[in-house]
């Protein structure tokens, strides 16, 4: 049995809805990464990572060094370690600090650091992104732990809950830590991406020697029960990325050649279910399909919270501008006759004045306290129908609240358990809104959470 039942899983995937797993949520990035390391440095086996985005001066929580420093550990101590990075030629000469591609520079700073685990590089459609994040640690074994969420190998993300103002960037994230049969599933996605990599027959597209490399074997047996909470794997793949048949754990086939949109699928499900509240964290607001559920939600009385960047994507703000997405941000705009409708940021206050925004990277939604997904979608076009992700979604009315109690704990200052989540999005809007005043004012703000007004939502300035 499931909590929040009335909200459907989708049977257009690679992977069933299954029970029986362990959930935890991980806020932002410093918890986030820390436990990852936990996992690493208690490993037996294997480690295998997929990666978008990895600022080569990234460090890893209480010392641990960089992303590089804790996989080189855990080779040393003989696991098995693996890292599929995305590869995008074009992105690479533009972006170098943030986009481990495979170029000769990233090649010689592994063979300078005597790096020995082996990579896969991996490249997506066009000028789409492999941009998935997630960890797979003692794959198949005792002790098996997955993590899929959105949080980059950025500098910006390691930061501690709370977003105090800091000198950089300072980014809002979250992880899921999984462990029981779902794992499973994350561990067959990694195979299936490892085998088929797009660039393994290249002489720059494996590291150290593809010739010294192996193809994973696909599980067939799924992991045993280890909690109580039913969770479902979902994807998005390109059309013919994959091979046709593939045997996903426990027997069942899908046909991956047709591509797989399951995480649009469930979105759309999700909304449309709602009775009560939608609580959404992303990066975009740039799904029109998304909005216009939005739209018939609070149509029909339930409360919706979308908290955002305050400082738009610069591809939002792009899209402001074309054509193409004017029906995009009329329905936006639409969105603030309701009121139980908000557009939020946060906002982290300075002890000497004024204000630093705290960058929403995460892309989180719940619903009606009894359903979640924690993923690397966007809700965005791009991320439903392009580029490749990862999502877990999970029906668990004390697992979902408790992250909802925690969210509204950073973003509010205030502790929201003893409130129904109706009740905590009313406060959220009004604190949220007492904020914007107050933010106007360049006074000190209550919590982080400032309103902001949909209808001019990253239009240029006097625009």
């Amino acid at each position: 049995m499931r909590d929040a039942a009335h909200v459907p899983s989708v049977e257009s995937g690679s992977y069933p809805l299954r029970g029986g797993n362990a959930v935890r949520p991980l806020v932002d990035g410093e918890p986030a990464f820390r436990r990852i390391c936990e996992a690493v440095e208690a490993a037996r086996r294997s480690v295998w990572v997929t990666v978008a985005f990895v600022d080569p001066d990234f460090e890893m929580p209480d010392g641990r060094g960089s992303f590089f420093d804790v996989l080189d550990r855990a080779h040393a101590r003989g696991l098995d370690v693996r890292v599929l990075f995305w590869r995008h030629r074009l992105l690479a000469q533009l972006r170098p600090a943030s986009h481990f591609a495979g170029t000769e520079e990233n090649l010689r700073f592994l063979r300078e650091r005597g790096t020995r685990w082996h990579a896969r590089w991996d490249q997506a459609h066009g000028n789409y992104c492999q941009h998935q994040k997630s960890w797979i640690v003692d794959a198949g074994g005792p002790g098996e732990v997955a993590f899929v969420g959105g949080i980059n190998l950025a500098r910006g993300s390691m930061v501690p809950p709370g977003h105090a103002a800091t000198a950089g960037a300072n980014t809002h994230d979250v992880y899921v830590e999984l462990r029981g049969p779902s794992a499973t599933d994350v561990h067959h996605n990694f195979v299936q991406r490892w085998n088929e990599a797009s660039d393994r027959a290249e002489a720059d597209g494996c590291w150290p020697d593809p010739r010294a490399q192996s193809e994973l074997a696909f599980r067939t047996a799924v992991s045993p029960p280890a909690g109580p909470v039913p969770v479902q794997i979902q994807r998005r793949v390109r059309r013919e990325r994959y091979r046709d048949g593939t045997r996903t754990p426990g027997g069942s086939r899908f046909d991956i050649a047709r591509g797989e949109f399951s995480i649009a699928e469930q979105y759309r499900r999700a909304l449309e279910a709602a009775r009560r509240t939608i609580y959404l964290e992303d990066q975009s607001i740039a799904s029109l399909e998304v909005v216009e559920r939005l739209e018939k939600a609070l149509a029909r009385g339930v409360d919706v919270v979308f908290v955002v960047p305050v400082e738009p994507h610069p591809d939002i703000a792009a899209a402001r501008l074309a054509p193409a997405s004017r029906d995009l941000f009329h329905a936006l705009a639409a969105l603030g006759r309701h009121e139980r409708f908000l557009l939020a940021g946060l906002v982290a206050s300075r002890p000497e004045g004024g204000h630093q925004g705290v960058y929403v990277h995460a892309k989180i939604a719940l619903v009606d306290d009894g359903w979640a997904t924690i993923g690397s979608a966007n809700v965005a076009n791009r991320s439903f129908y392009g580029d490749t992700e990862l999502n877990a979604s999970f029906w668990h009315e004390p697992t979902v609240r408790a992250l909802r109690v925690q969210l509204l704990r950073e973003h509010l200052a205030r502790d929201t358990s003893e409130l129904d989540d109706r009740a905590a999005l009313r406060g959220f809007r009004e604190q949220a809104r007492a904020n914007r005043e107050r933010w106007s004012r360049g006074e000190r703000l209550d919590g982080l959470a400032v309103a902001l007004d949909p209808a001019r939502y990253a239009a240029p300035a006097g625009g």
